[in-house]
């Protein structure tokens, strides 16, 4: 099968694998596990080693050793011109910042995220920053990124402290945290100003224990990935339209399935990599991603999404706040086509399940919804969750493919395969959610006892 896409040059020979050819459709996963490897565990391996050193001897100062580290690790990598560019982006931010006013302070962060998103600004900006390896551009676009929302947090928490205002060193300190610099996640400002410069660095009781058996699980996962990457041609193989047509109902629905599934888990393992070296230093990041990057979702949520939205129970309300994430958020992607599809499905998404519990709130089916009982409400509600849930993959394949294969798999399995191809997919997917969704909720009701223990015992002491 490898053969069949040899000549697209999307493949190599890797002798690790017994000579036969790789799947490198994803630039990403090569970058971080084969061609830059050495680089990436060099710069985290020299960060935890100086950051446990002087987190012993001096606590108080650990976070000003993380800016500093960082701030060489990036000079180092990207060169002064580099490092000009993100202390004018900082810089322009803190001015804004310390005027106080929140749309101001959207209004400028937004204006920078369009600088090094649309053209001809970002390529004039690029060129700016030139080195002697494929990696540079990569680490400008995800470096200005990120640097921007991370200063945007810092403004618009400055907004919110009534009395002063927090310091350039402080945003500095924030923004060149080196494991979240280039790639992630976001770690929005109040967290990480209140966990980096605490001094109390005690763990909880089996945290190192937990801590090493995530990184143990990361390693696994990464050779997993990694071997079923290598002879699955999960991303290859979306891009040979005359292949995939060939393809069965069942077989283009697991292929779909399977590009969300790599993708998930793609992510959880690189966020997770960084997660543990940030957990090594006595912070709490954010989780690994499920559907979303937790830490643009909390970044959005905690800014926008819940800022406009409130309660999320009016239909106005939840509208304009889905319209500004996704605009927010199209502009973190970089506006174009697939990505207009993408958010317009995303926000009508999020709208149409507030629009259907509406629906349903309203007798007679709130009475029958209460007359039925809360395991066939569950139930029930799990089969629009099924159809929820393949709305995701759709969305996911148009991002992570093409539009034609995502036209394809639509037309196939809601048209073309209606009812029996339709119904058995659902079908299957109705059982699987239903499991992770018993699962979450009993989890919810474990860690609510514990929390209502822990609860009772400090009242005790």
């Amino acid at each position: 099968m490898a053969l069949l896409w040899q000549k697209n040059g999307k493949l190599f020979s890797d002798a690790v694998f017994l000579t036969l050819l790789r799947d490198v459709a994803d630039f990403e996963w090569v970058m971080w596990f084969s061609t830059f490897r050495n680089h990436i565990l060099f710069a985290l391996t020299g960060h935890v080693i100086v950051a446990k050193i002087f987190s012993l001897l001096v606590p108080k100062h650990r976070a000003l050793i993380f800016g500093l580290y960082g701030t060489l690790a990036v000079l180092v990598t990207m060169g002064w011109t580099f490092m000009g560019l993100i202390l004018s982006h900082c810089l322009m931010l803190y001015s804004v910042a310390l005027v106080k006013r929140k749309w101001l302070c959207f209004l400028a962060g937004l204006a920078m995220l369009a600088s090094i998103k649309l053209e001809p600004y970002n390529s004039w900006q690029e060129t700016l920053v030139t080195g002697s390896f494929d990696l540079q551009d990569i680490l400008f676009y995800g470096g200005c990124g990120f640097t921007i929302m991370r200063c945007m947090s810092f403004a618009l928490e400055n907004c919110d402290r009534k009395e002063g205002s927090y310091s350039f060193f402080d945003l500095l300190k924030y923004n060149f945290y080196l494991p979240f610099f280039f790639f992630g996640p976001i770690m929005t400002f109040d967290k990480f100003h209140a966990q980096a410069n605490s001094s109390k660095l005690s763990r909880k009781e089996r945290e190192m224990w937990n801590i090493t058996t995530q990184a143990l699980l990361y390693l696994g996962a990464i050779l997993a990935v990694d071997v079923f990457f290598h002879y699955l041609y999960i991303l290859t193989i979306p891009s040979d339209m005359r292949l995939v047509q060939k393809l069965s109902d069942w077989s283009l629905a697991g292929l779909a399935y399977s590009n969300l599934v790599y993708d998930w888990v793609k992510a959880a393992v690189m966020f997770g990599v960084i997660n543990t070296v940030a957990r090594l230093d006595h912070l709490d990041p954010p989780q690994p991603p499920k559907h979303f990057d937790r830490g643009i979702n909390d970044w959005l949520c905690r800014y926008v999404y819940d800022y406009i939205g409130g309660d999320h129970d009016k239909i106005f309300k939840e509208l304009l706040a889905t319209v500004s994430v996704f605009g927010i958020t199209t502009l973190w992607l970089g506006p174009c086509e697939l990505v207009y599809i993408w958010s317009f499905f995303n926000c009508f998404g999020l709208n149409f399940e507030l629009w259907v519990a509406k629906f349903f709130s309203i007798p007679p089916f709130s009475t029958i919804e209460r007359v039925l009982g809360e395991s066939m409400s569950r139930r029930i509600r799990g089969v629009f969750n099924a159809a929820n849930f393949w709305t995701i993959v759709l969305y996911n394949v148009l991002s992570l493919n093409s539009l034609e294969f995502a036209k394809m798999v639509g037309r196939r399995l809601i048209f073309k395969g209606f009812p029996f191809s339709t119904l058995s997919v659902l079908l299957v997917t109705y059982c699987g959610v239903q499991l992770v969704k018993e699962r979450e909720r009993n989890q919810a009701l474990l860690e609510e006892q514990e929390a209502a223990r822990m609860a009772e015992k400090e009242k005790a002491e």
